[in-house]
C-alpha cells in the first residue's frame, strides 16, 4: 500500500491517472501533455507501474498505459478501514452512526 500512496503523492502522477481514466494512452501521448523531459516523464510512469496503478501493453514500438482501477480502489479502501471506515467498519463507528451492533 505504501508504494500506491507514494505514487499518489505527486500531482503529475495523479494527473496521469486522471488522463488514463478516459482510456489507455501511449507513453508519447502522455508525455506530450507535459513540459517535462522524457526521462522525467518515464520516471513518473515507472513509479505508477511499480505501484500497480497502471499496466502496459506493447503496440509495435509504442508502450500503451492502462489504468488499474482495482489497485487504486483496494488501496483507498484499505486506508479507510485503518480509520474504521469502509468494508469492515468498527463497532465504535456503528455506535456513532446510531447502529449499535449486538454480538
Amino acid at each position: 500500500m505504501a508504494s500506491v500512496f507514494k505514487a499518489l503523492s505527486d500531482a503529475t502522477r495523479r494527473k496521469v491517472l486522471t488522463m488514463l481514466k478516459d482510456g489507455p494512452l501511449s507513453a508519447g501521448d502522455i508525455a506530450e501533455r507535459f513540459t517535462f523531459s522524457k526521462p522525467t516523464m518515464s520516471a513518473h510512469l515507472s513509479v505508477l507501474k511499480e505501484a500497480g496503478l497502471v499496466s502496459t501493453t506493447k503496440d509495435g514500438k509504442r508502450v500503451i498505459y492502462h489504468l488499474q482501477v482495482s489497485v487504486l480502489e483496494d488501496a483507498l479502501l484499505g486506508f479507510a478501514e485503518e480509520f474504521g471506515f469502509g468494508r469492515g467498519a468498527s463497532t465504535a463507528e456503528a455506535v456513532v452512526n446510531g447502529k449499535e451492533q449486538t454480538s
